[in-house]
């Protein structure tokens, strides 16, 4: 599944497609851009850029997760990583926020899982938190962050899927 959509009809086209082993370097680029341009809506990351790549160019390959990238004008504007049950990451290049870029990935998501889907969201992460709630996300768990690497508050959200079981 791919497609070119404008996700905002005034800017340029975004395609939505899967993410290509070769992909790993710029997928792990743009979650450290991210990262670090989140301080303090987000805690500072605590592995190095080169961590970064390493790690998601072994998810992009590893039979658990699924990950899909969003380009714009031939780059990776951003990434959503799946599992069967879980939105490990969706990250959207500080150049590319505010476009709907997240939005239009958070809906292939959701098209992909229509049985429900859980995620992990730092309790200050407040634009996060309002993006999943916008789309049909319920907080369902706080903790105090001694779960995470990170050791910050953060917030379990739970979308069940749709009642009829459609999608749009």
């Amino acid at each position: 599944m791919s497609s070119a959509t404008p996700t905002d009809p005034s800017g340029p086209a975004v395609l939505l497609r899967p993410a290509l082993a070769e992909d790993g370097p710029a997928i792990g680029a743009l979650y450290t851009a991210t990262r670090i341009a989140a301080v303090p809506l987000m805690p500072p990351a605590l592995h190095t850029a080169e961590e970064d790549v390493a790690y998601f160019s072994a998810l992009i390959v590893d039979a658990e997760h699924e990950c899909w990238v969003a380009e714009q004008d031939g780059e990776i504007a951003a990434f959503a990583m799946l599992t069967e049950t879980w939105l490990d990451g969706l990250y959207v290049h500080p150049s590319a926020q505010g476009q709907g870029i997240g939005t239009a990935l958070l809906e292939l998501a959701q098209s992909l899982r229509p049985s429900g889907l859980g995620l992990w969201v730092f309790e200050s992460n407040t634009p996060g938190r309002e993006l999943y709630r916008r789309h049909g996300f319920v907080e369902t768990e706080h903790t105090d962050g001694s779960g995470n690497e990170e050791h910050a508050p953060d917030i379990r959200m739970d979308w069940p899927g749709p009642p009829d079981g459609t999608i749009g």
